[in-house]
């Protein structure tokens, strides 16, 4: 293994425990808070609510937000891109994932909003996965990417075919 090699595949440990908690600790947390708290059935709206608030909504916006900040984090830590030249791109990516997140951050006041970001933002992340895995991802950091990406979709598509 390579300097460089052995380097993209060091793990982020920051990026993954952050994905770790928006995309599976935060939503059940706030699942299993309301259900105790007003009583409500435990049910895949219920978790739903939850999960498009922060895998989609939470997660998304910050990410936006830290890629119009620092693209460079995005272009070499899950691209393994060396050149600034991507970062205008990626700069673009963060604005899109900043409407993406807002609207799904709007839909725990908006529940009518709930299904056009389960639409919107499933496919968004469905196409990222496949992406990933038809550049056949390299280091933890992108095959983490990967496999978010790809949970988030299938939860995503259940909850919109649910509705």
């Amino acid at each position: 293994m390579t300097q460089i090699d052995h380097l993209e595949d060091k793990a982020n440990k920051f990026y993954i425990i952050s994905v770790s908690v928006l995309t599976f600790i935060l939503p059940l947390a706030g699942f299993f808070l309301e259900h105790l708290f007003t009583d409500k059935l435990f049910s895949f709206e219920l978790f739903g609510k939850w999960f498009i608030f922060s895998a989609v909504g939470l997660r998304l916006f910050l990410a936006g937000i830290k890629q119009v900040k620092n693209p460079e984090f995005t272009a070499k830590q899950i691209f393994h891109l060396d050149s600034s030249e991507s970062f205008p791109i990626l700069r673009e990516l963060g604005f899109a994932n900043i409407c993406f997140g807002l609207t799904a951050v709007v839909s725990l006041f908006r529940p009518e909003w709930r299904v056009v970001s389960a639409f919107a933002s499933g496919l968004y992340y469905g196409i990222a996965g496949v992406q990933h895995a038809l550049k056949k991802a390299s280091g933890i950091n992108e095959r983490f990417a990967l496999w978010t990406d790809l949970f988030i979709f299938l939860v995503l598509l259940v909850y919109f075919f649910s509705r």
